[in-house]
């Protein structure tokens, strides 16, 4: 049986400020992350569907670290001491059993106010400081291609995520 969720609506059509728009895609897609969470079964949240082996609770913990990477590493050069932390023993994405879903989305909701913060003080045109991710000069990347980079990761990330959800009881949508 499958079981279609109303999506709030994307940004507005009529848009035409490029901050607006990506601020306003990136929002959507990451409601659309805990939306499609929520409800989850606590056994299909840690379980993987795919051969690739990873779990939605991976998943979450991967894209909290994506905004680490690019905005607060990456753009702002802020210290981080494991950049990577959704990687665990094996290298692969990883969720200790004692994490639970409320958790991990408070880190995530904490890590997407943080990048709204770091965007909102920057200039899309600014490129990433020098430290942090990008060592080595000449090699930062504007803000406007590191947004555009991290919405085409939720992006493709959240169409994985619509296969497992689906798959899991039924549910389907944006």
């Amino acid at each position: 049986m499958v079981t279609p969720v109303q999506p709030p609506p994307e940004p507005s059509n009529k848009l035409t400020d490029p901050r607006e728009l990506l601020a306003g895609y990136l929002d959507f897609y990451r409601d659309a992350l805990l939306r499609k969470l929520d409800g989850m079964p606590e056994a299909a949240l840690r379980a993987s569907a795919l051969p690739s082996g990873w779990t939605p609770l991976e998943l979450l913990k991967h894209l909290t670290y994506v905004e680490v990477r690019w905005l607060r590493w990456g753009f702002a050069a802020e210290e981080i001491a494991v950049p990577y932390g959704e990687f665990g023993p094996d290298d692969r994405w990883h969720v200790d059993e004692e994490e639970t879903l409320d958790e991990l989305r408070a880190a995530f909701l904490d890590t997407c106010e943080r990048s709204r913060r770091i965007v909102g003080a920057a200039r899309l045109e600014d490129f990433a400081a020098e430290g942090g991710r990008f060592d080595e000069p000449g090699q930062e990347p504007s803000l406007i291609w590191i947004l555009f980079h991290v919405l085409q990761e939720y992006a493709r990330h959240l169409g994985h995520l619509d296969v497992v959800r689906e798959l899991a009881d039924g549910t389907i949508g944006e």
